[in-house]
Formats: structure tokens, sequence, C-alpha cells
């Protein structure tokens, strides 16, 4: 597996990492934890060294799975995880805002540790911007954990260009996670172009749509109600059917290049700049296989102008997060 640099800060990963969340939050019933601690251990076996959670999946209880399948390759695999919600004081599934307050970044970060069974987070990610809190104080407490030896490197996660800017003025930040995919291209109009000025690395959620453009869902798709695509506008019956063009997008230039939709998408994103690291997560390990395939195969400058220009023909349809949602982003 290609190795890739998130930006000047140092921080060296593999080309595609894994998203684990959906192992089990998020996207339906949790999956068997001894499947995927298979799934994990084989990811680092096919070169795969960067994996992401985050206290909020479960919660907590994705970031214990992550710790007890990488613990025999504890300082030899790059863990992501995040904070900035505030927890259920009662137990309860849900967090109940957001919380970036110094004091409680410094108390996630102790828990994490403990889950993760490491001694150092990788990569610290605030997970939304908590706008009750100057993100130069949240800056200044990830500033004091790595200086703790506690955290290596921090990170972002769906924050704007100005919130990036002041928070790389404190502390400088090693990469920005948020969505980027065909489907979801708003990072190329100010966040890429801000990362790549700051010498910060991109690290894309949901570089599949989330499971859309593999191909594998289509408008008479069914999803459980704990599955968050199930309340999704662009999850609509109308809307999957209307962005079945992106897919057929997808699909003409899979069987081009003797590959899958789903390579083709990952390829696609990977050619966009070589700080790009996508985090596309799955359950299944055929799935695990074919997403890293996606790293030998080489889109050439026509091949992508041709995939830039088809495109720009099609607008996609339903936004992709409600509005409830999308307060909770920075962007």
């Amino acid at each position: 597996m290609q190795k890739r640099k998130l930006g000047n800060s140092g921080l060296e990963v593999s080309a595609l990492g894994l998203g684990c969340m959906g192992m089990s939050f998020g996207l339906g019933p949790a999956a068997d934890s001894s499947e995927m601690i298979t799934l994990m251990r084989k990811a680092v076996e096919l070169g795969v060294d960067f994996f992401d959670t985050a206290e909020v999946y479960g919660p907590y209880v994705n970031e214990e799975l992550v710790g007890k399948a990488l613990e025999p390759f504890k300082g030899k695999v790059a863990i992501a995880t995040k904070f900035g919600f505030e927890m259920d004081p009662n137990g309860g599934p849900k967090y109940i805002g957001l919380n970036s307050r110094p004091e409680h970044i410094k108390k996630v970060a102790e828990a994490s540790l403990k889950r993760l069974r490491v001694e150092v987070i990788d990569l610290f990610y605030q997970h939304r911007v908590d706008s009750s809190v100057p993100i130069e104080d949240v800056a200044g407490a990830v500033k004091d954990l790595i200086q703790e030896g506690k955290v290596k490197y921090f990170g972002l996660s769906e924050a704007g260009a100005e919130t990036i800017r002041k928070a790389h003025a404190v502390q400088p930040v090693s990469a920005l996670q948020s969505e980027y995919s065909l489907w979801t291209r708003n990072p190329e109009l100010e966040i890429i172009p801000t990362l790549e000025e700051l010498g910060i690395g991109f690290v894309p959620f949901s570089p599949l749509g989330k499971g859309f453009l593999t191909g594998a869902i289509n408008d008479q798709s069914q999803f459980a109600a704990n599955d968050i695509r199930s309340g999704l506008p662009r999850f609509t019956k109308d809307a999957i059917e209307a962005n079945q063009a992106l897919v057929d997008l997808l699909s003409n230039f899979a069987k081009q290049k003797n590959g899958t939709t789903a390579q083709i998408a990952l390829a696609w994103l990977l050619a966009q700049k070589p700080w790009i690291v996508p985090i596309p997560g799955t359950t299944k390990l055929h799935r695990l296989t074919e997403n890293l395939g996606a790293a030998i195969i080489k889109l050439s400058t026509t091949e992508l102008n041709e995939i830039q220009d088809a495109a720009a023909k099609i607008q996609v349809q339903g936004n992709r997060y409600t509005e409830a949602m999308e307060k909770m982003t920075g962007l």
C-alpha cells in the first residue's frame, strides 16, 4: 500500500484508511464484534495503517472495538479519534449536545486512551465546531495534550476556512476531516485551497457517498430505523432515482478501467491531491479488498477531465444532512 503524508505535519499513513464507525454505530444494527476484529486485522495485513473512530460512535463501543482489534499492532498503526460531544450523564445511547471546553477535551483524551489501549492518541480531531468555545481555546487544550505526550497530532472535522486558520495559528492542524466525494464537492470551493495554503492534510469521510457510489443502493433500498441514511434527504426514493446518473457515470469508467464503481470513486479522490487520504468504511471483507484495489487504479488527466465534464452536467439532488445536522457543522 502506497503511503501519503497528511500535509506538512509529518503524519504519514496508508493512502487509504479504514473508517470504523459503521461497524458498531450509525448504519443499522451493529456487526458481530469478532468479525470486525478479524476485518480490521486483515486490513492491517493488506497495508492499511490508518483507522478512524470516535467516542460518540456507540457511544464508546467503537473505540473499545478498535482498541481491542489493533492492540497487537500498537505503534505500527495510526488511530484517529474525536472529541466534542457531551454524552448523556445517565448513560443514554445518544449525545445531548456539543462540548469542547478545554477541561472536557482533556477528560475525553484520558478516557479514549484507555478504550483504545494506547499511550498516545495519534490524531485527535474536534468532531464538530462548538460555537460556545473559542477555537483558540480548543487548539490550546490539544496543544497541552501534545506537550504532555498524550496526543501526537491535532485535527478538525467539518470546520470552515476561518476556523481552520484560527486553530492552526495556535496549534498546527495536521488534518481536516470532512465529507468529500463526487456527490459532495463543497470542499473544493474554499476548504481545499485553504488546506493547500497551510499545508494541512485532508481526510474525506463518506468517500463512497455512504454506500451510494458503490452502486449497491437503488430506489427500492430500505434502511433500518437506526441507520442514519433513513432520515437523510439525499436518500429519499426520488433523490436516489435522480442521483443514479452519477453512479452510471462511474460505472462507465469502471468498465473502461476494469474496475468497480467504488474503485473509480476512490481513485478519483486520490487523484485530486497527493495529501488526500480517504477513509471508506465497510463491514465486509470483500468490500475492504475492493476498496483497497482503488489505490492501484490510475486515472489519466484526460480521464479526470472527462469525469469532471460529465459530473458537471449532473445536478445532485437532496441535501446531504437534515437542517438540524447541518447546523452542527462549521461550514
